[in-house]
């Protein structure tokens, strides 16, 4: 890409930049979560949020490093936004074992449009940050029973 395009992008991630933050403690713990998921035996998802007033990206307050979707499912919030990172071991129809490492764009149809707005912008800062391979938008924590599929499907 190349011209007037991509300056606009460049300019855009710049602006994104500027607005949301991440602190050090967030980067380190982005590193080391997708370096220590790559060779994980079993799903491993942490949610993130965006603090409203500082426009901080970070781990939410208890820290859950979550072992099952069933587990996830039942701590996402009704009507609030949040970005997941998760890594999924599946095993190929070749018998290799694959650790997709995604980003779950969780955007419930009940949440208000300022919200819907502040994650939407953030949300290829988040991808870049985390370095996730791939994202999946869901509107409700029912649709992670499908995430298997989609990830064996990829």
């Amino acid at each position: 890409m190349s011209g007037p395009t991509s300056a606009i992008v460049a300019l855009r991630q710049t602006s994104e930049a500027r607005l949301y933050t991440f602190s050090q403690e967030t980067k380190d713990h982005l590193r080391k979560f997708r370096l220590g998921t790559s060779r994980a035996n079993d799903p491993q998802a942490v949610i993130y949020l965006i603090d409203k007033q500082t426009k901080e990206i970070r781990q939410d307050e208890d820290g859950t490093v979550y072992k099952s979707l069933e587990d996830l499912a039942d701590d996402l919030p009704d009507h609030a936004p949040r970005f997941i990172l998760l890594s999924y071991p599946l095993t190929l129809p070749s018998g290799r074992l694959s650790v997709p490492y995604v980003m779950l764009y969780y955007l419930p149809t009940t949440c208000n449009s300022e919200l819907r707005m502040l994650y939407a912008s953030a949300k290829e800062l988040m991808r870049n940050t985390s370095e996730v391979t791939r994202i999946i938008d869901l509107e409700s924590p029912e649709e992670l029973e499908e995430i298997p599929d989609k990830l064996a499907a990829a």
